[in-house]
């Protein structure tokens, strides 16, 4: 359990910074890491929309093109919550970087929910690295 509600979750992969912003920064790309989020994503009348067995149909609005690796998303449930995502690429050394996700418990969870949640950013972060890792042309 997490008694902030807030919790830091980072991977360091071995790529240069700007090209995992790069790849993350296209909605395009997170059906094939971020499944937590969605199965398919497809941009219908100006919106980006994910669709998953676990959440149903969200759309997600990303946070403009910057030099400063910010990557963050915003998440609006069938319920019309939104969540804020904040993510960060931070470069490490001239070929590897570090990405920050920074998960927010929000005030309806569990303690089981957001661990829940928690292991299911975690899990993505890693297919995430896996994937930019083993995939050299990834962009």
């Amino acid at each position: 359990m997490n008694d902030t509600g807030t919790l830091h979750l980072t991977v360091r992969i071995s790529r240069p910074a700007p090209d995992v912003y790069r790849y993350v920064a296209e909605p395009t790309h997170l059906p094939a890491w971020a499944h937590g989020l969605g199965d398919t994503i497809e941009q219908t009348d100006g919106e980006w929309v994910a669709r998953s067995d676990l959440l149903g149909r969200v759309t997600v609005t990303f946070t403009p093109e910057n030099d400063l690796g910010v990557l963050d998303h915003y998440v609006t449930l069938p319920t019309g919550q939104t969540v804020h995502n904040p993510i960060r690429v931070i470069p490490y050394d001239a070929g590897t970087c570090e990405l920050v996700f920074t998960l927010r418990r929000q005030p309806t969870m569990t303690d089981a929910e957001f661990d829940r949640d928690a292991e299911t950013v975690a899990a993505d972060l890693a297919r995430l690295k896996d994937l930019l890792e083993q995939a050299p042309n990834a962009r």
